[in-house]
């Protein structure tokens, strides 16, 4: 559970099995991501890790002009913190409505999309399945 590359590497894993239950995709395909839709809050770590990812343009911005590349990392480390805590408090697949369950998946894709940029940024490949 540090920050390390495998630790964000199994988020992002996680992510994608999350997102093949939740759609019926098999596990020997490459994930494919669902729409995007209206955002629910219904907990608070919901609303945590929202507030988390819609720092990514400001981290991009001080990792710019401050040139402190190790700054990535940190948040990236965070953003995966803040999923796993929004995983365990909030179920993807049993949801109690199908709009909470589409919400809950945008959560999910849009956590995963910035996971694989800032691994991206920094050389690693991810992984979908570990």
């Amino acid at each position: 559970n540090g920050n390390t590359a495998p630790y964000m590497l199994y988020a992002y894993a996680r992510i994608c099995g999350i997102v093949r239950k939740a759609t019926d995709q098999p596990d020997d395909q490459k994930v494919v991501w669902p729409e995007a839709n209206e955002i629910l809050i219904t907990h608070d770590s919901e609303k945590q890790l929202i507030r988390n990812l819609i720092k990514l343009p400001d981290v991009l911005s001080e990792v710019e002009s401050e040139l402190y590349p190790n700054r990535l990392c940190d948040y990236l480390f965070e953003t995966s913190q803040k999923f796993n805590q929004f995983y365990e408090n909030c179920s993807v697949n049993n949801a109690e409505t199908p709009e909470l369950k589409a919400s809950r998946l945008s959560l999910c894709t849009v956590s995963a999309a910035t996971i694989r940029l800032l691994m991206g940024f920094i050389g690693i490949d991810v992984v979908e399945r570990l």
